[in-house]
């Protein structure tokens, strides 16, 4: 009876303890995830602040608008893109618009045709087996992934030399080769895992109710597959949009993407910070559109594959 006693009294203390152990853990937890936003999030701050800053703000490390520095339109004015310029003439938009539409035009094709290669190549290696010579399909897809070790000016001088051949060079469908190239093997792994986690029973039962390997993989095995594919189509797309050393070795002036005209605000005075940065902010903002856009169709997928 004591003892009954005893435990009924302690429950009340065991409670608090084990709310206040629940209230501190998620304060360690979301103080962490803060923190860990904050360090992710910074460079994108820093540079959306410093496309509004002058010459000495920027040379000061000054951070907080209206408390720092006063903020003001001269990175984007030397764009033409700040609000007294965007109706005038500007050589300097012009020059970034076009090389927005370059950029935008060689991410999504090659983005778009390295997840068709991707998504055949994965479904085979997913579904086939392949023999060449003593290596598998665990092997194949491993040398895939293996060519994304291989250092990029490693191919400067053969991809020279084969673009000149096929006068690719300064072209926009040369871009398009070798960003798909570059991206192909993480892709080919991305969806040969996405296709690995669908069960064989159902392209079984497909073909059993009389459709083909191609209806089955068009009519079922795709749709369960679409999540994995917005994923490697975000990845590429990012990949592409960044990509900096093919687009500044193999364009010109009619091909050139945004990178190379980030990479280009450097003269005998020093780095223009203001344009960079500014620059940066309208080579980022497409990219965040497309995350929070997409994300929306991943979850929606993820969804419909559990029903299905």
């Amino acid at each position: 009876m004591t003892t009954t006693t005893a435990t009924i009294a302690d429950r009340p203390f065991e409670d608090r303890h084990q709310r206040t152990r629940f209230v501190i853990s998620r304060i360690v937890i979301y103080g962490i995830l803060i923190l860990w936003a904050f360090i992710c999030l910074f460079p994108i701050y820093w540079t959306l602040t410093t496309s509004f800053k002058a010459a000495p703000n920027v040379m000061q490390g000054h951070l907080i608008p209206f408390v720092d520095f006063q903020p003001d339109w001269k990175g984007w004015r030397s764009l033409g893109l700040s609000p007294d310029t965007i109706f005038e003439t500007s050589t300097v938009r012009e020059q970034f618009l076009a090389r927005f539409i370059n950029s935008l035009i060689a991410s999504i094709g090659a983005s778009l045709l390295a997840v068709a290669i991707g998504a055949l190549a994965g479904y085979g290696l997913a579904r086939f087996p392949y023999r060449f010579g003593p290596m598998r399909n665990n092997d194949i897809s491993f040398f895939f992934l293996s060519q994304l070790i291989l250092p990029p000016v490693v191919l400067a001088m053969p991809f020279l030399v084969l673009y000149k051949e096929l006068a690719l060079l300064d072209s926009l469908p040369g871009l398009i080769l070798v960003y798909t190239l570059m991206v192909l093997p993480i892709v080919i792994w991305i969806m040969r895992d996405q296709f690995m986690t669908i069960p064989i029973e159902l392209e079984e039962a497909a073909l059993v109710d009389g459709l083909t390997i191609w209806g089955t993989f068009m009519r079922i095995v795709l749709p369960l597959a679409l999540p994995g594919m917005v994923a490697a189509l975000i990845l590429a797309l990012v990949l592409c949009w960044n990509e900096y050393f093919f687009a500044a070795l193999l364009s010109g002036a009619s091909a050139q993407t945004l990178p190379v005209m980030v990479a280009s605000q450097t003269g005998s005075q020093g780095i223009s910070w203001w344009s960079m940065a500014a620059l940066s902010t309208a080579a980022i903002l497409p990219l965040i559109v497309v995350g929070i856009l997409l994300e929306r169709y991943i979850i929606k997928g993820l969804t419909a594959g559990a029903v299905k």
